[in-house]
């Protein structure tokens, strides 16, 4: 299966670069992970991202097929997990699936043991940005 095309905006992608930067060595395959999504992906600025795609701190809703379950998560950085209810971290494989994806689109991704599961957009309820204010904090 290709891999679908996944859109970055500018801001994440900074400071996804200063996470990456800090991150231990036993986080290897976690960087590595996203560091393949990110040399992929369209880097744009935050204004022309589509409201449907999943950027850093957007609540998505997604569908994994095996086993079949839905979700509504919200995508963040690993230091907020804690304090957001339905947080995944970028740093967990399907949070660095979600990265860029559109509704629609479609990935197989590895889980934690190796086997591949296909995550699929089913919708972007929120997408910071696009809330009436430009500016991330």
């Amino acid at each position: 299966m290709m891999k679908p095309h996944i859109t970055v905006s500018e801001q994440d992608l900074e400071q996804l670069e200063s996470l990456l930067d800090t991150l231990p060595v036993s986080a290897g395959r976690s960087r590595a992970a996203l560091l393949e999504e990110l040399d992929r992906a369209e880097i744009v600025d935050l204004r022309n991202i589509p409201r449907s795609v999943v950027t850093m701190n957007s609540t998505v809703r997604f569908e994994i097929d095996s086993p079949s379950e839905e979700f509504c998560l919200t995508l963040t950085y690993p230091d907020k997990t804690g304090d957001t209810p339905g947080a995944i971290s970028v740093l967990t494989p399907i949070g660095t699936a979600l990265l860029g994806m559109s509704v629609g689109s479609e990935i197989e991704w590895p889980r934690p043991d190796g086997k591949l599961v296909k995550v699929r957009i089913l919708s972007v309820a929120r997408q910071p940005g696009h809330a009436g204010s430009q500016a991330l904090s």
